[in-house]
């Protein structure tokens, strides 16, 4: 089963130091499709803090960008944002995307999604778009799931921190590509 990080638990954590990525630029893709807006901010923040580590990223919103626009699909990581439609569904236009990504590359392994939810629908329905994207991909890395909109320094540092993290481990010899490992 794939982690979960909420804004909660990521304040929890007794982990203080900032992770960084030590390798090399990656080409990051930034993919969201949001309703009200709240996708698109937390996806904001975590693209801000994917520049701030130096890494060439691709920003497109599902739905009004197709990922032809994004010119060579190929990416070391992709991140992947939604929010979550009726009973816990993935909007049709990150289904979308989400197809022409795989009709494009296959199913990448560097995979990691984030998202916004509203637990008031109920747990079950919270964040179902994140949790199916994840299970889509069989993603090994941790989801981010905010509540309703990021706010606050608790969020500001749940999305730094799993930002942070995917950098980290997408720059780690385990997802790494053995050719440049070579080089």
């Amino acid at each position: 089963m794939t982690p979960v990080v909420s804004a909660h638990a990521l304040l929890l954590s007794n982990h203080q130091s900032r992770i960084t990525n030590h390798g090399s630029q990656m080409r990051v893709l930034i993919a969201y499709a949001s309703l009200s807006g709240n996708t698109r901010d937390l996806a904001r923040q975590v693209r801000g803090h994917c520049e701030g580590q130096g890494h060439a990223v691709t920003w497109l919103e599902a739905g009004l960008h197709a990922l032809a626009d994004a010119g060579d699909p190929r990416h070391d990581l992709y991140l992947l944002g939604s929010w979550t439609d009726n009973g816990g569904r993935t909007p049709a236009e990150m289904k979308q995307f989400i197809a022409d990504l795989v009709a494009a590359v296959g199913r990448p392994a560097n995979v990691a999604v984030f998202g916004t939810g509203e637990t008031q629908w109920g747990e079950q329905y919270y964040c179902g778009a994140v949790r199916r994207i994840a299970r889509f991909f069989d993603s090994s890395f941790p989801r981010l799931e905010i509540e309703q909109m990021p706010h606050g320094q608790r969020d500001a540092l749940a999305i730094r921190r799993w930002t942070d993290q995917v950098l980290a481990t997408t720059g780690s010899n385990a997802h790494a590509d053995p050719a440049r490992r070579l080089a």
